[in-house]
């Protein structure tokens, strides 16, 4: 009998801090570090409720996705925000060394570690998105990103989702929606350095216009969110 999954929580985009040392590149970019261009709003305090649920420590990036977004590739030309275009090549290296390497490098070691120990691991990223984008209503509240060509993605995503939607009748949860599994992010590059049966890479997205409606401590959604997870974690 296979070893037990165990949890990985990340938070990609828990966070619109910027650092002193680039404070003068976001002079009057205030309302953008504050929308969801800035951040995932809300989606550290989903990842560390999940977390004190599960015993898990959330790792999370440190600054804003404008300033090196930890979800993207180091090349991605949208790595970090346009209001650091005029960085120089040193400087933009330099950036990405302090800020966007040491977050990945953190995933990938907490990885491998487990998976050498003999466990498999259920990677989940946790993200938000925004209701509307460039005036496209998003007909979601929750979405389960993972790979299709991946099997045990596959069956657990199936799953999530058929568990998720019975605890929440009437809320709509979509696979792959409202991006694609396999576009550039943290779990594709893991996928490329784990074997399909020892790591299955989910990005779990909610809908900010659910964030936004209650406290942490009152959503429904996420105790479901919650309940399900140990369910997917526990026949994995």
């Amino acid at each position: 009998m296979p070893e037990p999954a165990e949890l990985v929580l990340t938070c990609e985009h828990a966070t619109n801090r910027i650092p002193a040392a680039y404070a003068s590149f976001f002079v009057g970019a205030e309302t953008r570090l504050a929308s969801h261009q800035g951040y995932d709003i809300g989606a550290l305090a989903i990842a560390q409720q999940l977390g004190r649920a599960f015993g898990v420590t959330v790792i999370a990036a440190p600054v804003s996705r404008l300033v090196a977004d930890a979800n993207r590739a180091p090349r991605h030309p949208k790595t970090s925000g346009s209001e650091l275009r005029g960085l120089l090549r040193e400087q933009r290296a330099a950036l990405l060394a302090r800020y966007h390497s040491p977050h990945r490098a953190a995933v990938e070691r907490c990885i491998r570690e487990r998976i050498a120990a003999g466990r498999r691991i259920v990677h989940v990223g946790v993200h938000t998105f925004t209701p509307v984008l460039i005036g496209i209503v998003r007909k979601a509240e929750i979405g389960l990103l993972y790979d299709p060509s991946r099997r045990w993605e596959t069956l657990l995503c199936q799953r999530w989702q058929r568990v998720l939607a019975a605890q929440l009748p009437g809320m709509r949860i979509r696979r792959n929606y409202p991006y694609r599994g396999v576009t550039d992010g943290l779990t594709r590059t893991m996928r490329e350095r784990f074997a399909d049966d020892a790591y299955a890479g989910i990005e779990l997205e909610v809908s900010q216009a659910l964030v936004e409606r209650a406290p942490t401590n009152r959503r429904p959604w996420l105790t479901a969110i919650e309940r399900s997870l140990g369910e997917i974690l526990a026949d994995a």
